[in-house]
């Protein structure tokens, strides 16, 4: 569960705080309030890309911070990041050079690390995922996480990637002398220019590390050698100090036996200085004031850079370039020595590609019946009495891809006598939602919180009042966050955040306040039409607030 979310400069907030309740979390205000910042920010903070034209006017940087049940995550993302207690903090920062700093529970970790926590943590679905739904790559990625056949897919993408270089290295194979002298001296030259360097894995993420040390080295080193001593060389040393008074309370303790848990004190203390004095020490003896270094250093840091502009975007990439070009240089150079075998490598990876792509197949049309039905059961009580839902799996043995063999299409018909016909061209902007919220109610069982912003969008009246229901019971044995616009909505949440927007002359900000029972009412009669409590709007709320069980 997501507990609680600070965020600081990104947008138009410049420091808020929210505590988050189990169950519906329900944000509402007026249009254009603010209300899908703070489902940016947890974004950001999650490793969604962040934009140094996010950082609010006036600040050098935004930082989002957000604090989660250790209990939400699974057991081997606990170990690999230390995250022993029974919450933990995730942190980000990103200035207005670009740089970007994150963390989790207190040790810094890469962008990538915070979004893959993030993806064990939280399901976002954005006002941008209405229309991802009309695209079929996305059907054929939601049936396979559905299915649960990672491992198949996995390998399924593994077999076409062997098939294909078995087909570049038969195609080097067969080039001619020119072409193929051209593309070895490419090569060799890209693969030159990545081993002159010789990068290791994050090592542009130790040398940020670093190079503060080094940049401060003088200084530090000044500090340093002044701490350690005064902690253990001056004559009057805070060692020196601890270490005569131990004695003299050591005696005492010797007549007064009260004393021993205080000598017992003192001697700890006196051991953390002399730790203390020998960390001083090292650190000090490590600090490197050797003139070049920095300028080596920065030098590294440049190349390096430039590398990932290059072959990029990360190290990883950069390495795994180099094994792709050493792969190729091979071929080019005893290509035409192994034709036969790499006829016969070629018939063989087809052979098991489609092997692989015939056994995804069958597991995608169990799975696409299975889907068909859980996902009609989930949308019928939103509006649809008689809607048919169904995912249709079309395979073309001849040309299988890295996901197998298989179109997938999402087909819909919403009302009686309707004939199935793919979603993109029957479904209106509010069956859309109905249709999503279905699909991830469905898919997303394990994931701890859900957020939707915007899941209600063209839909209104008793549907709305269904879409209301349907998320707070997705909101049972989980956490679901929901910006909307629909009093039906908002009055089933159960907590609710009212956000409003103000404006000077030199400034905007947004204000975000969880609601009380009594401003409760008057924030749904608000999204009502508005009036006072003698309003017909005022008593429909408090009919849904009644209906919901929340009066």
């Amino acid at each position: 569960m997501l507990q609680h979310l600070r965020v600081q400069n990104f947008a138009i907030i410049s420091d808020l705080s929210l505590d988050f309740a189990p169950g519906l979390n329900v944000f509402s205000g007026e249009t254009g309030a603010g209300k899908s910042i703070v489902i940016e920010a947890l974004g950001f903070v999650l490793g969604a890309r962040g934009d140094v034209d996010a950082i609010k006017d006036g600040a050098e940087k935004m930082t989002v911070s957000a604090v989660f049940s250790s209990a939400d995550l699974p057991e081997e993302l606990r170990r690999e990041y230390q995250i022993a207690g029974d919450v933990f903090t995730l942190k980000r920062e990103l200035d207005r050079k670009g740089k970007s700093k994150a963390a989790a529970d207190g040790h810094p970790v890469t962008v990538s690390a915070l979004a893959r926590l993030g993806r064990a943590l939280v399901d976002f679905h954005g006002q941008h995922d209405h229309q991802s739904l009309l695209h079929s790559s996305v059907h054929l990625m939601l049936l396979d996480k559905f299915a649960g056949h990672e491992n198949l897919v996995q390998k399924t993408e593994t077999a076409y990637r062997q098939r294909q270089a078995a087909q570049a290295k038969l195609d080097a194979a067969r080039m001619s002398a020119q072409e193929k002298e051209q593309l070895l001296d490419m090569s060799q030259y890209q693969l030159k220019e990545i081993e002159d360097i010789n990068p290791s894995a994050d090592e542009d993420f130790q040398l940020e590390q670093t190079l503060p040390k080094m940049k401060h080295a003088g200084r530090l080193l000044e500090m340093a050698q002044e701490a350690y001593y005064e902690l253990y060389e001056a004559e009057d040393a805070a060692s020196s100090r601890t270490a005569k008074a131990l004695r003299e309370v050591q005696n005492m303790a010797a007549l007064d036996e009260n004393l021993t848990n205080l000598a017992q004190d003192l001697n700890s203390a006196l051991l953390t200085l002399e730790d203390a004095a020998s960390t001083l020490a090292s650190y000090k003896d490590d600090i490197n004031l050797e003139p070049d270094a920095l300028d080596r250093m920065l030098l590294r840091h440049e190349k390096i850079k430039r590398l990932k502009a290059k072959y990029g975007p990360e190290i990883s990439d950069v390495l795994n370039t180099a094994r792709a070009l050493r792969e190729k240089i091979d071929q080019l150079q005893h290509g035409e020595e192994h034709e036969q075998e790499l006829l016969k490598e070629l018939e063989q990876s087809q052979k098991q590609l489609l092997k692989l792509s015939g056994e995804l197949h069958e597991k995608r049309m169990s799975a696409a019946r299975r889907l068909s039905a859980r996902i009609t059961e989930e949308i019928r009580p939103l509006g649809f009495n008689a809607v048919k839902f169904s995912v249709a799996v079309e395979m073309d043995e001849e040309n299988p891809g890295p996901t197998g063999a298989d179109k997938v299409e999402f087909l819909f018909s919403p009302n009686p006598g309707q004939a199935l016909r793919p979603l993109k061209n029957i479904a209106s902007g509010g069956e859309i939602s109905r249709v999503m919220l279905g699909l991830k109610t469905v898919l997303a069982p394990t994931v701890p919180v859900m957020v939707f912003d915007e899941v209600d969008a063209g839909i209104g009246g008793e549907t709305g009042h269904l879409v209301g229901q349907k998320l707070h019971a997705a909101a049972q044995g989980r956490q679901v966050l929901c910006v909307t616009h629909l009093a039906q909505v908002a009055a089933q949440a159960d907590q609710n955040f009212h956000v409003s927007k103000k404006a000077s002359k030199t400034a905007t900000e947004v204000s975000i306040s969880a609601l009380q029972p009594p401003e409760l009412a008057a924030e749904i009669a608000r999204m009502l039409g508005g009036g006072g409590k003698n309003s017909a709007a005022f008593s429909h709320a408090q009919e849904l607030l009644k209906d919901a069980q929340r009066l």
